[in-house]
């Protein structure tokens, strides 16, 4: 199968993956992440999380990962030396951050935030990867300053270069967001007006985006990384994927760890159909009140309508919406995914002309995590490896059609 493509993961923490869940978004990274992150000026601690994370992820069949580091200049060009000799493809962004009410120590000034984020992008650029490439990296808003997102924007114009961020993922955010930019309509627009919105931009979460908000994704081109297993976690709220979707908007998945706890995108996928499923729901109940207020007001309810048999009554649930199938996930985290980082051209797919980027999959391993206990198409064998299997399941891993896993010795 195609190889996996993670849109959104913060490399520095998987140093605290599954830990410090029981905070909201805001205080986590007051309380969890900005300290945990800012220890990363100890390149020696960099090296070994950066190691442990790059093959964590490539052990779980992520062939790309986009990945925020720290606003260390150093350490993020560790992490893309690293990405390099492991063989992932991989987009590597130095953080840039100048404000930071909850955790002072964790910051930059503006001058030095720009000047930084320079210096990455030259070490990036003029280096030799072929597969690992510098993306431009407002933490998001809250955290950074008018100026420096429009310096950011303008460098990412200058250079061609890929951006990405967070947007509307949670209520609380986007207040503050609203109270620091007290001048822009919302949260899109603030990015929008700065030239952050690109056809090479990647925005994670967007739980709280309007209709209007993804009519200028589209015009723009830009994407949005799905990250369910975040969104819960955080109770920040829930993407309505297939809504983006109907608006044409570019949609890849996203580990986000660690405010995701599981670095694998097989779990990406699992929690992206069942937080459809949970809209259905919602939808659904929704429509079946709305229906029973109707009914009450044109004296036509009926026990049948209060017990959620419409069948026979004239009022009747038309729930349009639709669930993720499996199919879709699928689609999401292979070729949306390379959509949404604007390398389909390159990846996604099996096309002939395209690098192969692939996973080897053995539903029969030891100790898979589920059995094949009878014939079964490869459709099926599929469907049962998306929602149970594991690791242990992928037998080999390419990119660009070099064995990066097994490991070799030389890694």
């Amino acid at each position: 199968m195609p190889g996996m493509i993670d849109t959104h993961i913060h490399a520095p923490q998987y140093m605290f993956i599954g830990t410090g869940m029981e905070r909201p978004l805001l205080e986590w990274l007051a309380c969890t992440t900005f300290p945990t992150e800012d220890i990363f000026l100890d390149v020696e601690i960099a090296r070994n999380i950066y190691n442990a994370v790059v093959r964590r992820t490539l052990r779980n069949g992520t062939t790309t990962a986009c990945y925020f580091a720290t606003i260390h200049t150093d350490a993020s060009i560790l992490l893309a030396d690293i990405a390099s000799q492991y063989g992932q493809r991989a987009f590597i962004g130095k953080v840039c951050m100048d404000r930071n009410d909850t955790y002072e120590k964790y910051s930059e000034t503006t001058e030095e935030s720009i000047r930084e984020t320079e210096r990455y992008y030259k070490s990036i650029a003029y280096s030799i990867y072929k597969r690992v490439k510098p993306v431009i990296t407002p933490r998001f808003a809250i955290s950074c300053s008018e100026k420096l997102l429009k310096e950011l924007g303008k460098f990412a114009d200058e250079q061609d270069l890929h951006i990405q961020s967070h947007i509307s993922e949670s209520p609380a955010e986007i207040k503050e967001v609203l109270k620091l930019f007290p001048d822009y309509k919302n949260y899109t627009e603030v990015y929008n007006r700065n030239k952050l919105l690109t056809n090479k931009t990647v925005m994670a979460h967007g739980c709280y985006l309007t209709n209007k908000e993804l009519h200028v994704f589209r015009e723009r081109g830009t994407a949005i990384s799905h990250c369910p297993n975040s969104n819960i976690s955080l109770c920040s709220g829930h993407l309505d994927v297939r809504n983006a979707l109907n608006h044409k908007v570019k949609v890849g998945l996203g580990t986000d760890i660690a405010g995701g706890y599981s670095i694998s995108l097989l779990d990406t996928i699992r929690k992206a159909i069942e937080t459809s499923k949970i809209l259905y729901m919602e939808r659904s109940k929704r429509e079946q009140d709305n229906n029973v207020i109707e009914g009450k007001k044109k004296g036509k309810i009926t026990p049948n309508l209060i017990n959620g048999d419409t069948q026979n009554d004239p009022i009747k649930t038309e729930n349009s919406y639709h669930v993720l199938t499996y199919k879709e996930a699928f689609r999401l985290a292979t070729l949306g995914g390379s959509e949404a980082l604007s390398i389909d051209h390159i990846t996604g797919n099996f096309e002939v002309g395209k690098e192969f980027d692939a996973l080897l999959i053995n539903p029969d391993a030891k100790d898979s995590p589920f059995e094949l206990l009878s014939p079964i198409s490869t459709e099926e064998v599929l469907q049962r490896f998306l929602y149970l299997g594991d690791d242990r399941n992928i037998k080999a891993v390419y990119v660009a059609g070099r064995c990066v896993v097994p490991f070799i010795s030389n890694n």
